[in-house]
């Protein structure tokens, strides 16, 4: 229900950031007041990026305030030098350790592949995860907790009186893709289409900074590692960091993405200055806008603290405000299956901003791996996932939008408004041609997967060939034989569920039934091929167990290969009809294709969008060991030749 009068705290004043300054407001250590269920090492057992700062722990009670207090936002005191170095280490000495090869044990992390997402075990631990996070995600919620925590609003402003702002989600997953978007935020500079782009002093990350799970070796290795060698130390403007934790940070409850962005030890992540204390914040940014990033717990609902520091925030808000909302996913488009998908994003705008009378005009997100833009009479809605993770498809995304949606109780509080399709990267035509790259890819990118299906396979032609044969055979063939009801049952649930998994959100239709059933089909097909085809070769007639040795050496790989094809035209037909298309890329692990994006806020408040693409990502690097402090230890053997995803969006 609609709260009817929002809860308002005095805001106090908000902690400027005024980038280009040496000296920046020290940042009191709250790390104590969150839960930490990773060991943490001693900072002498930590490589370079991953010590903590000593500098800043003066003040360890500085800012924090008890759940009833009513000054939901302070002012922090105090003064820290950007880029400090670690504790006893001479500023100089941190500066000059630049890698000279590419070993981990000089990196300080370790360069990790693609996730192969259709590994039988990952597929397993994954689907664990996401149950448990459905099943106990309100007693891992820590967000209750940060309550505890200092509560404070930012100010971020260039040189200029204006700001450079980039945004970047779903970013840690391999190396190449990774780290080409990471070097690419880290440049000096961007010539992008005839546009000269500063580096931004503000850098946004939007949810899923790691996968596949939140473990904190996941992080440094596919993202603060990466990040670090991108951009060794912090640059003179001092960029700062934020990041929106997404479902994937959500798996260990927050834990480790609270250590990594939020605590106060360890205030570098690479050359960028975390600036949040806790896993939401609120940023003032130049021209009369604001920065507002929600975390929602994967989908569920705004808790109590948060709602109140964003009331508290909204003291500060006038009709003249604009406001950009970065959100962990575009529920906007996601509604359309599952309605109630926008709801929470809904009853923040019309319970927390509009009573302001300022604007949300601009809403980001990352999740879906693509980028998307849908324009409104008054906003934008853009998703930019696409730092990193596999690519998903952009060849289906509705044309027209309407947000609320009409099938949802929101849409009696808020008036429905229609959203076009303005623009996509890659462009649908590109989308549906990486889809036909399923068939060479799905089994190289995931061997485990083609490895399953040939034992599946070879069950079932043994189940199948016992039964065409009628031999009664030994009391061991007996016990070891598998039952052929037993394997068609497995065989016809599991393509059925495979079309629409349990753990997945929004309805099951139809279409996902006919599909699956139609998919389970043809695998007893294809085993019943392969059985008559076994029965006319010599193995069938050897004694047991030298048949059963022969199918797991011949048939198993031979079959399994086969499959995979059957797998991929099934994703192929399926992914038409709306179906099993994350499976379709992410079976893939298409790693081109990525997307980020810049803004430029004037001192005026004109504001400026530059979706930049990068159409290839680099797979070859070389050290760069003799160049500036600042400058990346790896470079692109290629040079990225980023682009344009479309047109800059202008809003006045």
């Amino acid at each position: 229900m609609p709260r009817s009068s929002p809860r308002r705290h005095n805001p106090g004043k908000e902690r400027e950031r005024v980038v280009g300054r040496t000296a920046l407001p020290l940042w009191p250590d709250y790390a104590a007041a969150v839960t930490d269920d990773h060991a943490r090492p001693d900072d002498s057992d930590l490589p370079l990026h991953g010590r903590r700062d000593a500098a800043g722990a003066d003040d360890r009670s500085a800012g924090k305030q008890s759940p009833g207090e009513q000054d939901a936002v302070e002012q922090s005191s105090g003064e820290r030098t950007a880029a400090a170095p670690a504790a006893g280490e001479p500023a100089g000495e941190r500066a000059a350790r630049r890698p000279r090869t590419t070993d981990p044990l000089e990196l300080g992390f370790t360069p990790r592949k693609p996730v192969p997402w259709l590994a039988p075990f990952l597929l397993i631990s994954t689907g664990i995860r996401t149950l448990l996070a459905m099943l106990f995600g309100a007693y891992l919620d820590k967000r209750e907790l940060q309550n505890s925590l200092e509560s404070r609003i930012e100010r971020q402003v260039g040189p200029d009186g204006g700001l450079w702002l980039d945004y970047v989600a779903d970013l840690g997953d391999g190396f190449n893709a990774t780290y080409s978007v990471a070097y690419l935020l880290a440049q000096p500079e961007l010539e992008v289409d005839g546009h000269r782009l500063p580096r931004a002093q503000t850098l946004v990350m939007g949810g899923d900074q790691v996968y596949p799970s939140a473990a904190f070796e996941a992080y440094e290795d596919r993202c603060k590692g990466p990040y670090q060698a991108a951009l060794p130390i912090t640059p003179p403007e001092q960029p700062t960091l934020f990041a929106v934790p997404g479902n994937h940070d959500w798996y260990d409850g927050l834990t480790a993405f609270l250590r990594l962005f939020v605590r106060s030890r360890d205030r570098h992540f690479g050359g960028w200055g975390t600036g949040q204390s806790r896993s939401y914040f609120a940023v003032e940014l130049p021209g009369d806008w604001w920065l507002l990033g929600l975390d929602d717990q994967s989908g569920s609902y705004l808790d109590d603290p948060q709602l109140a520091y964003f009331d508290a925030v909204a003291q500060k808000l006038g009709p003249q405000h604009r406001v950009i909302l970065a959100v962990p996913a575009p529920t906007w488009v996601k509604a359309a299956d599952h309605p109630t998908a926008y709801d929470s994003i809904d009853y923040f705008i019309r319970t927390i901003v509009a009573p302001t009378g300022a604007q949300v005009r601009l809403l980001i997100s990352g999740d879906l791996h693509h980028y998307a833009r849908y324009a409104g009479p008054d906003r934008q809605l853009v998703t930019c996932g696409s730092g990193g993770a596999y690519l998903y498809p952009t060849h289906k995304l509705p044309e027209r939008i309407e947000v609320p949606p009409k099938d949802t109780l929101a849409r009696r509080a808020s008036v429905s408004r229609p959203y076009e399709l303005a623009a996509r990267y890659p462009e649908a035509a590109r989308s549906r041609r990486y889809g036909w790259g399923v068939f060479p890819r799905l089994p190289l990118r995931n061997p485990g997967f083609t490895t399953l299906l040939g034992t599946l396979h070879t069950l079932l032609m043994l189940a199948m060939s016992g039964v065409a044969a009628n031999r009664v055979g030994t009391t061991e063939q007996r016990l070891f034989s598998v039952p052929l009801v037993l394997m068609l049952l497995v065989t016809l649930l599991g393509a059925a569920f495979f079309a629409k998994p349990p753990s997945a959100s929004g309805k099951r239709h139809a279409r996902h039934w006919i599909l699956g059933v139609g998919h389970g089909l043809a695998h007893l097909a294809l085993g019943a091929g392969g059985t008559w085809v076994w029965l006319q070769l010599p193995f069938a007639d050897w004694p047991w167990p030298l048949p059963v040795v022969a199918a797991a050496v011949v048939y198993g790989p031979i079959s399994g290969l086969v499959a995979s094809q059957l797998v991929a035209a099934y994703l192929l037909i399926a992914g038409a009809f709306g179906v099993n298309l994350n499976e379709l890329f992410a079976g893939q692990g298409i790693e081109d294709s990525k997307a980020f994006l810049r803004i430029r806020i004037d001192p005026d408040g004109a504001l400026t969008i530059y979706p930049i693409a990068v159409d290839r990502v680099a797979r070859d690097w070389q050290v760069n060991p003799d160049e500036t402090p600042t400058a990346s230890w790896l470079t692109p053997k290629t040079p990225l030749t980023p682009r344009l995803a479309e047109p800059p969006i202008h809003i006045p």
